[in-house]
């Protein structure tokens, strides 16, 4: 017994010793006197966290699966007026870069780290998570994110929208919570945790507790929300900076919207994907937002070329592209209610506007023929005169709250152009090459063009210089890890500097790629793992991550990627493929896990349960 006893005693006193260790790291000493009275004492008031003088707002626009080529304000044929007066008095950056997919993007942008590095090579979701360092889902408190430095610097931080980033088994009313937007340094959260929902009956979440949708779009719904936190932070303490983290469920599946936005386009996509690829390729090169070497990437082998559909399939796959488009310009309305908010009550010249036009390139997941309902076995073993009969007969619902509507492949590479590929592809620029916007009317004063390249690990490091806050050796009494985004402030006034960030490696399911100064080495593992024509998951291939074929591009003189140097360059593509197992390594990626790795059950997940589906 004395032996247990002392035993629980070196414990007890280990886990105080390490409490007080804590709480040493988080509170300063007291630096007043105590004495027996008032008069042989000093008062100490341990100083509260101030913003620097004249610190802007921030907020942070993130559009989900958009593309580069989707909006007018980057050469598209999608009306976005208030983007585009963002753009047009503010920086376009036209070279940079997300990582193919929503839940690597987010935790990156959040943290400022790589993406593997927090823990999210896959997803929260468990289907999509691994028990490995890299794949577990489960962004660490070392890697602390944009609003918990903030709101420890003096800011009031809120978050709309999408989050993306909490572990399935933590997303009930019993938590545990310290990965919910609240506990990741938000005061106040309105929106959803997962990677889609539908816009009018939203898996919502207000704060720390589901909540009940009231059967509006979530659109409005969440910016009504934005609006009110802002309004009631301002009038309790007029002037205190906020961090407003804005990120609609728009434009990802379902595509739902009122028809009076859809119906603005009739019409408008008559002439199909080539014709719209080849118009947006023209624009971006007229606007100066691709180099004047580039080439539109060669239409897709999976995609059938427009004029050879029949007219049937011209008018159900036009209609997929009018109700996106509504989409699109529906969201940038809600985003100019937030902007015109700011405006209207004198914050908006001091506040610093990031939008990002896609977490990643356009979707592939729509099939090559659209989805209206959900792919069911039944739908999914239609043959494709089947499916597409079905489609037509449902043609008036597509987009409507009653379907779960997705566009067919075309539209997604026509979203993307002048790229190749889509999201989910971390190995090609289609999938990883988004636009970004920085207005700030306090530091930039006209609308011009960037084109160093920059990726979503630097939007937080960009944030702390121009805000003028240190990056913090310890949160919550956690020593952090270092940051790995590069700031893009030394670009804002210089448009000619060369880009700091020199290496970046990308890693979605097996597809694969590292960037170094200009030069691409990338392979696409296994690319048709994802099935595009309703007949189930495809078996497992007994292709190795060895048996990859590797490219490789000089991007400086082939932007969109169409003349592979692998052959030509051998030892360039060594280098390259080195340096990826450099960064893969660094970055905890291994061990590689494919798609069907960790979709069919190859993988093993604590709460054995699947409540996710297939990926989003």
């Amino acid at each position: 017994m004395r032996i247990k006893s002392f035993k629980i005693f070196v414990i007890t006193a280990l886990i105080f010793l390490a409490q007080q260790k804590l709480n040493a790291q988080q509170q300063q000493p007291y630096q007043g006197t105590v004495g027996k009275t008032l008069n042989d004492s000093k008062e100490w008031w341990a100083p509260v966290q101030k913003p620097p003088a004249n610190a802007p707002n921030v907020v942070l626009i993130i559009i989900d699966d958009e593309g580069f080529g989707a909006s007018e304000s980057f050469g598209g044929l999608i009306h976005t007026p208030t983007i585009d007066s963002l753009a047009n008095n503010g920086l376009r950056y036209t070279n940079f870069h997300t990582c193919a997919i929503c839940a690597p993007t987010r935790s990156a942008l959040l943290t400022g780290r790589n993406s593997a590095f927090v823990h999210e090579s896959g997803f929260s979701h468990t289907r999509m998570s691994a028990g490995f360092p890299g794949w577990d889902g489960r962004v660490p408190p070392s890697a602390g994110t944009l609003a918990e430095i903030l709101k420890d610097n003096g800011y009031n931080t809120f978050a709309v929208g999408k989050y993306g980033i909490t572990p399935d088994e933590d997303t009930t009313d019993a938590g545990p919570f310290d990965r919910w937007p609240l506990g990741k340094g938000f005061e106040h959260f309105f929106g959803f945790l997962g990677s889609q929902t539908d816009q009018y009956k939203p898996s919502l979440i207000e704060d720390n507790a589901h909540a009940t949708p009231d059967g509006r779009h979530l659109n409005e719904q969440m910016t009504d929300k934005a609006i009110y936190y802002i309004a009631r932070q301002q009038k309790a303490a007029h002037g205190k900076p906020f961090f407003l983290y804005y990120a609609p469920g728009a434009v990802h599946a379902p595509h739902q919207v009122d028809k009076y936005w859809s119906d603005q386009y009739k019409g408008k996509f008559d002439k199909g994907w080539d014709v719209y690829r080849q118009q947006v390729y023209e624009n971006q090169k007229k606007l100066g937002y691709i180099p004047a070497n580039a080439k539109l990437a060669p239409r897709n082998a999976r995609i059938t070329a427009w004029d050879s559909l029949s007219a049937d399939q011209k008018k159900l796959f036009a209609r997929f592209m009018e109700v996106y488009a509504g989409y699109l310009t529906y969201t940038d309305y809600q985003i100019g209610r937030v902007i015109n908010y700011l405006k209207e009550n004198g914050l908006l010249d001091n506040t610093l506007v990031y939008v990002i036009q896609g977490d990643n390139g356009g979707s592939k997941e729509g099939t090559t023929e659209g989805t209206i309902e959900p792919r069911t076995n039944s739908t999914r073993t239609q043959n494709q005169a089947d499916y597409l009969k079905i489609n037509l007969a449902d043609i008036d619902s597509i987009g409507t709250p009653n379907a779960t509507t997705n566009y067919p492949l075309g539209w997604a590479q026509a979203v993307n152009a002048p790229f190749k590929e889509w999201k989910q592809d971390a190995d090609a620029e289609g999938g990883t090459h988004n636009p970004l916007i920085i207005f700030y009317p306090k530091l930039i004063k006209e609308g011009s063009i960037r084109t160093q390249y920059g990726h979503v690990i630097d939007i937080l490091p960009t944030t702390l210089e121009l805000t003028g806050i240190k990056a913090p050796e310890y949160i919550k009494g956690i020593k952090q890890d270092s940051i790995e985004g590069i700031s893009l402030a030394y670009s804002i006034n210089d448009a000619n500097t060369a880009s700091r960030h020199k290496v970046q490696y990308y890693y979605i399911f097996g597809s694969r790629a590292i960037y170094a100064d200009g030069w691409k080495a990338e392979a696409a593992h296994r690319p048709d793992a994802i099935d595009f024509n309703f007949i189930g998951n495809n078996p497992p291939s007994d292709k190795s991550f060895d048996d990859d074929v590797w490219s490789l591009y000089n991007l400086n003189e082939d932007p969109t990627e169409i003349n592979d140097l692998a052959k030509k360059n051998p030892k360039k593509l060594a280098e390259l493929k080195k340096l990826f197992d450099e960064q893969a390594t660094a970055n905890h990626l291994y061990p590689l896990l494919d798609w069907y790795d960790v979709n069919n059950q190859r993988i093993h997940h604590p709460n054995g349960s699947d409540t996710q589906g297939p990926i989003k």
